[in-house]
């Protein structure tokens, strides 16, 4: 298992391919929500890109961006996703551990904060994120805006 952290223009193309397909195949197709997931933050040279692969297999991905790509007052977490055969085996948190991380390293002095599936919030928490402001849906999915305590 190997923990990766890049920046768009590191990224392989088979890299990049995997990462949108993972993306694609839990966000819009087994959630069943068409959204635009290419949203021109991936390209920002201020994003974050972490997977965790196995060989030639990818187990998790999350996109950390900066200050002012997602919220004005904070670095984002986004795109936590765990590949279906390899959940609850704790990728998911590990991977959420490393976006800590890797936003720690890159902007210091800005909160971690994340837009969470509310499903989601437990693992959310159990890092150290609290609730703020209220629940809103977005896509038809319900959300909480989270940031690390």
């Amino acid at each position: 298992m190997y923990i990766f952290d890049r920046t768009f223009e590191q990224l392989s193309v088979d890299a990049l391919y995997q990462l949108i397909k993972l993306r694609l195949e839990v966000f819009v197709v087994e959630q069943n929500c068409p959204y635009q997931d290419l949203d021109n933050k991936d390209t920002l040279t201020t994003t974050r890109h972490l997977y965790i692969r196995d060989g030639d297999q990818l187990i998790a991905y999350a996109r950390c961006l900066a200050p002012g790509a997602r919220f004005d007052q904070g670095a984002a977490i986004g795109r936590v996703v765990v590949a279906s055969q390899y959940r609850r085996r704790g990728y998911a948190r590990v991977i959420v551990q490393e976006a800590i991380a890797s936003c720690r390293q890159q902007w210091p002095d800005a909160p971690v904060m994340l837009s969470a599936q509310v499903y989601a919030m437990e693992l959310y928490r159990g890092l150290g994120f609290e609730p703020t402001g209220l629940p809103y849906e977005e896509d038809d999915i319900p959300h909480q805006d989270m940031v690390l305590s």
